[in-house]
């Protein structure tokens, strides 16, 4: 996501895999279960020492080390640059670098699927994994257990309570499933190995990944054993250290930001990054209109809004029955397409800047729709 349009502003894993599709079939981050760390991880291309491959060991990759020892050269010149730059002490990072282990099972997770392998996009089927009965459930007992927080991160940054409970849902099931990979290992496997030689822009995404990682860690702000997801997102909100560094918030003002641990500061923080990428106080994420029947030619895929009321009113667009116009006619907006490829049909919505706000979270027109749909079902629920 960082080599498209504003990426590098982002960083939060969602969007990270999301890579610059508008329209992602799958969140391969969020709700489904991440897998374990492997059992036997190989070093890490730029360590000091090298065990003999197992059965459960396997190095597929190039030779671990210089004939010396030492770091690869290209690592030692990632640490020095980024020592230099960031006025950070270097033997440490060294150290940290030399401590990292290469883990093919991060390389086979993020590896792209074998080619001429088609996978048709589903929004139902989407929906069916993310708005189901449980985590509508777990998301109701979240709200009730964290309402005072919730309705505080609302009250700062005029993101809805739900919207911020179903974020952390989608994303890890409300902190049960925060993923259990070293984080060093894994950005460092992608940053120096990463397994698709065609995208060397993805490499440099995961050093800067790794950059922004070793920073926390150095100023500590972060462990060095931390833990997350496959590939380096940490915490309740699956925030990529980017995000950290740039929209975490210490939610209890103790002065220390713990997303994993701390479900204050991980809702206050998601708070924070929507704020910040975009959303409006008030408005809605979908507005009340019935398009016209074939609204095809409406729809660019794009991440921001470029219809507006009078464009689609020009286009046959209308209020729905009793529905206000009020607070979202003057926004731009833009028509969202929640796809059956197999079918060649789609459903369509309107979406208002508070839906691309949260495409920012995530490239996917799925996942913005996934959220604000399991939001309404929390509300519903918590509202009776």
């Amino acid at each position: 996501m960082f080599i498209c349009r504003r990426l590098l502003q982002l960083g939060t894993l969602s969007a990270l895999l999301a890579g610059c599709s508008t329209t992602a079939p799958t969140a391969q981050n969020t709700s489904a279960a991440q897998p374990p760390a492997a059992t036997g991880t190989a070093p890490i291309r730029i360590g000091p020492s090298a065990p003999t491959p197992g059965p459960e060991q396997a190095d597929d990759g190039p030779a671990t080390l210089t004939p010396s020892g030492a770091l690869r050269p290209e690592v030692r010149t990632f640490a020095e640059s980024l020592a230099a730059e960031r006025n950070l002490p270097l033997k440490p990072m060294v150290s940290a670098l030399e401590s990292s282990r290469y883990n093919a099972t991060v390389a086979r997770l993020i590896a792209p699927s074998p080619p001429g392998k088609k996978i048709w996009r589903s929004w139902l089927t989407y929906r069916s994994r993310f708005v189901e009965p449980k985590r509508i459930g777990w998301g109701v007992e979240f709200y009730n257990e964290h309402r005072d927080q919730l309705n505080q991160a609302a009250q700062r940054f005029g993101v809805p309570a739900p919207i911020i409970a179903s974020i952390i849902g989608v994303e890890t099931l409300y902190g049960r499933n925060m993923g259990n990979f070293r984080v060093l290992d894994a950005l460092a496997t992608l940053a120096f190995d990463y397994p698709d030689p065609a995208k060397p822009e993805r490499a440099t995404m995961f050093r800067s990944q790794l950059a922004d990682f070793l920073t926390l860690v150095m100023n500590g702000k972060l462990d060095l054993e931390t833990r997350g997801s496959y590939a380096g997102a940490i915490g309740m909100p699956q925030f990529m250290p980017t995000s950290i560094k740039h929209y975490a918030v210490d939610g209890d003002d103790s002065g220390h930001i713990d997303l994993t641990n701390n479900t204050r500061d991980a809702i206050m923080s998601v708070g924070s990054f929507l704020s910040q990428h975009g959303w409006q106080r008030g408005l809605p994420v979908f507005a009340p209109v019935a398009l016209p029947a074939d609204p095809t030619a409406l729809v660019d895929g794009g991440l921001e809004p470029k219809q507006t009321w009078n464009s689609l009113t020009a286009a046959g667009a209308r209020l729905q029955p009793g529905a206000s116009s009020a607070g979202w006619s003057s926004q731009p907006m833009g028509i969202v397409d929640l796809v059956e490829e197999a079918r060649g049909t789609a459903q369509y919505r309107v979406g208002t800047p508070n839906f691309f706000a949260l495409t920012k979270y995530n490239r996917s027109y799925f996942y913005a729709t996934a959220v604000a749909d399991l939001a309404s079902e929390i509300e519903a629920r918590v509202a009776r």
